[in-house]
């Protein structure tokens, strides 16, 4: 078993676009965002400066522990949403295995499964090309979001009692914290664990497990715009914080402002 020198349930102290070893403060309390995979942290190392990946210079080291594949696959989905894996840029197993500190298998399964989900294309003896997106898929992944969240929110609005909703204030305050240091990864997963809070609500799996894999590929940058901006990042963060004030309160109207507003402005 391939195992980096990473502790368990630690991240590395450094903020994005930094140095390694910059402290960061006010860092997001992930164990709140729920639902991440239990077995894998994302890897840890420097980043380098935005848009100087090249084919074959994939991003700086992360140190990779046990659960390779998961471990893998979690780092290569921050890198993603991190805009480190730049769209239309190909990247080689073996290269971002040496990177990550493990053989090119655990690296190309990871890919794999990155390329079902549509994130990265197979390119026959060279690597994986990651995919190249437009406003125009991001505004339909958006709409088929409120097709499936709108209604269910609504419904639990009226059913939902306060002390349920306020169970989840801690989802809402790591997006907040997620957001406020500009950590889109972090700020991703905490997104999702919060409308997966919210959904879950509603007693069925399916639904869940079918918004979470939406809300995945809602969050990977457009070729155009490779970074959210933090601005954005705090007021999306700021309408989960507003949303769980109007559920708590049962205020079906703000509600509904709010939830359709989240989802015609979704781009994270």
């Amino acid at each position: 078993m391939e195992q980096g020198s990473a502790r368990e349930g630690v991240r590395p102290p450094y903020a994005p676009g930094a140095p390694a070893g910059t402290p960061v403060t006010g860092r997001v309390p992930e164990q709140l965002c729920v639902g991440r995979s239990q077995d894998a942290e994302r890897p840890g190392g420097a980043r380098g400066a935005r848009g100087e990946h090249t084919h074959g210079e994939p991003p700086a080291p992360r140190v990779v522990r046990h659960s390779v594949r998961g471990q893998v696959l979690e780092a290569l989905r921050a890198a993603l949403v991190d805009g480190e894996l730049i769209p239309g840029q190909v990247y080689s197993a073996p290269v971002l295995g040496a990177r990550f500190g493990v053989s090119a298998t655990p690296v190309r399964e990871a890919m794999q499964q990155l390329a079902t989900e549509g994130a990265v294309e197979v390119v026959p003896n060279r690597g994986f090309r990651v995919s190249e997106r437009g406003p125009r898929e991001l505004a339909e992944l958006a709409e088929v979001r409120a097709l499936i969240e709108v209604p269910v929110m609504f419904r639990l609005a009226r059913t939902v009692p306060a002390e349920r909703w306020a169970a989840l204030r801690p989802l809402a305050d790591a997006t907040v914290a997620a957001a406020a240091v500009g950590d889109r990864a972090s700020y991703a997963e905490c997104d999702r664990a919060f409308h997966r809070a919210v959904l879950t609500l509603a007693g069925n799996e399916q639904l869940v497990a079918i918004a979470d894999e939406l809300h995945r590929r809602s969050q990977w940058p457009l070729v155009a715009n490779p970074a959210t901006r933090r601005a954005d990042l705090l007021a999306d963060a700021a309408e989960h914080t507003a949303l769980l004030d109007a559920l708590t309160a049962q205020d079906l109207a703000v509600v509904q402002a709010l939830v359709r507003e989240h989802f015609t402005g979704a781009d994270v």
